[in-house]
């Protein structure tokens, strides 16, 4: 089968649009689709089939999709082994996260090291993230760890606890309050991260467990704009401890007060996931040292204090 044809294919899985995947290839749209019909003629089904506007994946479809996922993961893991043969001169790693602050540090001192290596690092949520791996299009992440996946090897880093953030200037940070209990945060005015990420989840699971329910005011899809409108004293704000430790919110003259959250804590471990599958290169094996060494230095630098005053 034409490996041109299968690039085609695969962008307009991706796009589920054909004017935007004829875009993204750069080529016209009237190609683009001839080129699929003729990737049809050769494995003898429709691979898409419009409803409206809308474009979807046939049955036959998704099982193309799949498999030509895997012709081209094994063709990069190839690549990669032949890489290995001319040492860490050159390469790439796609990176998923849950927060760019979890590798801000990580990423500008490998960078340093190997200045050839191609690093693409992308903000997604853990499904997002976990999805994207067992696609082939991530190496590797740093999220959440999901439960016990048969698919995914898992390296713990460390434990994330959630806090709540406010302005300065709020009564809490007056007052020197350190912590606060879930049954009186949920009865506060509240800014939170969208139903999709996980820390929404887990300040919900914990509340689940209590027989509370939590219902922010705001819901903003940036960890930054969530301290923007705890800063602004619009209202509090649930975020991870290290985003408040990492980014140093504690300085300059907009300051943020943090407070633990108790009874119970929402608390959920980090760590680094790859497919385990996945041929271990060199850079892989640098990378993922080089982020559990960034987290031992940062456990023992800032500890676990949740409050910096």
């Amino acid at each position: 089968m034409d490996y041109r044809l299968l690039v085609y294919f695969l962008a307009v899985c991706d796009e589920l649009h054909f004017t935007k995947a004829a875009e993204k290839l750069g080529i016209s749209q009237p190609t683009l689709s001839q080129q699929i019909r003729l990737l049809e003629d050769r494995v003898g089904s429709p691979l898409f089939q419009r409803i409206g506007k809308k474009v979807y994946l046939t049955e036959a479809g998704v099982v193309l999709q799949k498999h030509s996922r895997n012709v081209f993961h094994e063709l990069e893991q190839a690549q990669t082994a032949m890489n290995e043969l001319q040492g860490m001169q050159r390469g790439r790693l796609r990176i998923g996260c849950s927060g760019n602050h979890l590798l801000t540090s990580t990423i500008m001192s490998f960078h340093a090291q190997y200045p050839n290596i191609e690093l693409s690092v992308t903000e997604l949520a853990t499904e997002e993230t976990k999805e994207r791996l067992l696609n082939n299009r991530l190496d590797v992440g740093v999220v959440f760890l999901p439960e016990e996946d048969e698919q995914l090897h898992c390296i713990p880093l460390y434990t994330e606890r959630l806090v709540l953030a406010v302005s300065d200037r709020h009564p809490f940070a007056v007052q020197g309050v350190k912590a606060i209990k879930l049954e009186e945060l949920v009865k506060l005015p509240i800014a939170m991260l969208p139903g999709k990420f996980y820390v929404r989840h887990m300040i919900e699971d914990c509340c689940k467990r209590a027989g509370l329910t939590c219902k922010p005011i705001v819901e903003m899809s940036t960890l930054e704009s969530l301290l923007q409108m705890a800063r602004q004293n619009v209202c509090g704000a649930i975020v991870p401890q290290s985003y408040v430790t990492r980014t140093d919110v504690n300085s300059g003259a907009e300051q943020c007060w943090t407070l633990a959250i108790t009874d119970p804590v929402p608390q959920k471990d980090v760590g680094i996931v790859y497919r385990r599958d996945l041929f271990i290169s060199r850079t892989l094996d640098a990378f993922v040292r080089q982020v559990t060494q960034d987290f031992q230095d940062a456990m023992t630098r800032y500890g676990e204090s949740t409050n910096e005053g």
